[in-house]
């Protein structure tokens, strides 16, 4: 090649730099039908020259967490042309956790992460886009959108729908969960169906994601914390301006990383994931993190484990006194300055790492300079010198149930240990039954089995049963371990999460009625009281049930899901 011809070369690969994939499907006489195409989708010949940045919406009907979310598409999309780029909205589905929740659809939920991902993926690799803005609202919208910015390692950046306001009832804030938890009073008879149609009337006033630190407000935390959102993201409101701002911005900070060439693994580092669970850890966010964070570092390249959360969170206190167990909705955290003087405080402690990268080109401590600390008199965010609990809440347990691991949510208001008499269901719809018909008593611990990636599948949520629960005042009185999952909704004695879970054969396949269970989060301990021999004989007589379901999504689920402790993940071992 002359010297002539090398210098052009450069001077190409220089002025596409900005659309190292783009320019594979616009560039040359060969692209002209690509271009024909794109014309037809309000493409201008201008528009050919300009990084084109993906907008995947969530937007759907299904959900008030999303029912807004096309409206923050196109502020995206604004943000993105203001700085030079042409943006493409296109959708993604989401499931309603909420309304599913108890129902075998709920089996759905957890396989809508990989769905979610799996079309992100797909739709950006095969249209060739130079970098994407994923908005998302309920759940699992977080991880899935996460999982496949971290697959493509395209400039990315995520923005949070935003937290729903509360309703109100005798005065008092409301949300999705007083709805779960009025179900069991009034199957106790402390209310009357009339007052169980007033609060399921009040309490989802409108769009966004429901109130208190439940899963999607937890993720949308975590994310920011790992610098994969702009500051604040996660803690404004769905309907506000400050909310519009931040997808404004989100297509701006995407611009950006595509001109300084900034992708999704340069953020999530293991240092990164580290102040995620930092985040998650000081506001008693849900045990459905650790799930989400480990399939989201196995996407990053990033070698997480579920010990990891015992080792951080034997230094992080619990500051937040939110919903469920606290007192307090996020809503109330956005009026008081959100996340943002949070992580400058855990920062300026040498709790989280202030030097990460973010999505704004900046360090962590960078975007925090000026943050302003919390007013004086506010009770939604504890000091570090009074703490609610001063090491973390999420515990993971072993034992001779839990050999691969379990996951509970101690606050330090159920208490550290529990001992009962096992009684066991192997679906969350025959313990629920077993709650509300009064068959559950004090001193039992439920024990919910076949509710696992595998068993389910799809390992559903137990928010129905644990709200029931506390609905019938049996809060301090039982205990519920399951090899299924937990809403950010939950509270009281409960396990989740353990494996191997009982479908593979796990320990969990061999309790019986009536044996002793003994929880411990103080020595990180699950056992049931039976000798070594005896659980050996009964394993050696179970037989593995047949797939409940053998063809369509569930079964492919089913087929490729590994282990809770492993995240979950449907693309291991490729």
């Amino acid at each position: 090649m002359t010297q002539k011809k090398a210098d052009k070369s450069l001077k190409n690969k220089r002025k596409s730099a900005h659309r190292e994939y783009s320019s594979l499907v616009t560039d040359g006489v060969a692209r002209a039908p690509s271009r024909a195409m794109l014309h037809a989708v309000g493409f201008s010949n201008r528009d050919f020259k300009k990084s084109q940045v993906g907008i995947a919406s969530t937007w759907s009907m299904v959900t008030p967490c999303n029912m807004h979310i096309d409206k923050l598409a196109e502020e995206t999309d604004a943000g993105v042309t203001d700085a030079g780029g042409k943006g493409l909205i296109f959708g993604t589905i989401t499931v309603s956790d909420g309304i599913s929740m108890g129902t075998e659809g709920m089996k759905y939920s957890l396989v809508s992460r990989e769905v979610i991902a799996d079309s992100i993926e797909t739709v950006v690799g095969c249209e060739s886009l130079d970098g994407v803005v994923a908005i998302g609202g309920c759940d699992k919208n977080m991880p899935g959108c996460l999982i496949a910015m971290a697959r493509l390692n395209r400039p990315a950046a995520f923005v949070y729908g935003g937290t729903i306001l509360p309703g109100t009832h005798k005065k008092k804030n409301v949300d999705i969960v007083s709805v779960f938890e009025a179900v069991g009073a009034h199957a106790r008879g402390d209310i009357s169906d009339r007052e169980l149609k007033q609060v399921e009337c009040c309490s989802i006033p409108g769009p966004g994601s429901c109130g208190g630190m439940y899963t999607a407000n937890t993720m949308a935390s975590a994310i920011e914390a790992m610098g994969m959102s702009l500051p604040n993201s996660s803690a404004q409101t769905a309907v506000s301006e400050a909310k519009k701002k931040d997808c404004r911005e989100a297509g701006r900070a995407v611009m950006n990383m595509i001109r300084k060439g900034i992708r999704p693994r340069d953020i999530m580092t293991r240092e990164a994931f580290e102040n995620a669970i930092v985040m998650v850890t000081a506001l008693g966010g849900s045990t459905n993190a650790v799930l989400h964070l480990l399939a989201m570092a196995h996407a990053a390249g990033v070698r997480l484990k579920i010990d990891d959360f015992t080792r951080i969170g034997k230094k992080v206190p619990v500051l937040a006194d939110l919903k469920p167990s606290g007192r307090h909705v996020m809503a109330e955290l956005v009026h008081i300055g959100g996340t943002t003087p949070l992580m400058k405080l855990l920062v300026e402690e040498g709790l989280m790492r202030g030097d990460c990268l973010t999505v704004t080109g900046r360090t962590m401590k960078e975007n925090l300079k000026g943050v302003k600390p919390y007013p004086k008199k506010q009770e939604v965010i504890r000091p570090l010198s009074d703490p609610i609990k001063k090491t973390g809440h999420i515990v993971i347990l072993y034992g001779n149930l839990a050999p691969g691991g379990a996951v509970a949510k101690i606050t330090g208001k159920e208490g550290t240990r529990f001992t009962g008499k096992a009684k066991v269901f192997d679906s969350e719809t025959k313990a629920l039954d077993a709650i509300l018909n009064g068959s559950i008593r004090k001193g039992h611990v439920i024990v919910i089995r076949r509710e696992g990636p595998k068993g389910g599948p799809g390992m559903r949520e137990m928010l129905s049963p644990t709200s029931a629960v506390m609905g019938r005042g049996l809060g301090r009185d039982v205990a519920l371990i399951t090899d299924g999952r937990f809403s950010g909704g939950s509270h009281g004695f409960v396990v989740g999460h353990i494996t191997p879970e009982a479908h593979t054969g796990g320990p969990l396949a061999a309790v019986r009625n009536g044996d002793t269970i003994t929880i411990d989060a103080e020595s990180c301990e699950l056992n049931v009281k039976i000798s070594a021999s005896e659980m050996k004989k009964r394993l050696s007589k179970w037989k593995q049930p047949k797939p409940r379901y053998r063809r369509g999504v569930l079964a492919k689920y089913a087929a490729l899901v590994t282990s809770a402790s492993e995240g979950a993940v449907t693309d291991a071992g490729f």
